[in-house]
């Protein structure tokens, strides 16, 4: 489903539309997936809930939403491509993503952030209640392994 956020900017959950080698690019060097296999970025879009974002018909930006769309989302791989970055476009496109999970009723949504807390808490993220109830498994740099 596209939406229109402006006259040059379009959100759209169609994977056909994603650019990969865009994505991987930016995934494979970012810093919580670095070194990320093209195969893996493939395989975690096929799983997922997906969103790019479009300006002027060419790919700036994508989120993706790993959810059972019933109870559960986590919020990753979200990005705008740096020369697009501080325009709004971020903003536009957590707008939207956390518009598309509020019509599903979940439960919960989390994500995990190093650097942009205050975008997210503008669209009612919070640290968590209780982060003592939370456990993980979490194999630092697996893809330089």
């Amino acid at each position: 489903m596209d939406h229109q956020t402006n006259e040059e900017l379009v959100i759209s959950s169609d994977k056909s539309r994603l650019d990969l080698d865009l994505i991987h690019t930016v995934l494979a060097s970012a810093y919580w997936s670095k070194g990320i296999p093209r195969a893996v970025v493939e395989r975690a879009i096929e799983a997922s809930l997906c969103f790019g974002v479009y300006k002027a018909g060419a790919q700036i930006g994508f989120a993706r939403v790993i959810t059972d769309q019933a109870t559960f989302a986590y919020l990753d791989d979200v990005f705008i491509v740096q020369a697009e970055q501080r325009k709004g476009y971020g903003k536009a496109l957590i707008a939207h993503v956390t518009e598309a999970l509020g019509r599903l009723r979940l439960r919960r949504t989390l994500l995990a952030t190093a650097d942009a807390h205050g975008l997210y808490r503008q669209f009612g993220f919070t640290p968590l209640a209780k982060p003592d109830n939370f456990m993980e498994i979490n194999i630092k740099d697996i893809y330089q392994q």
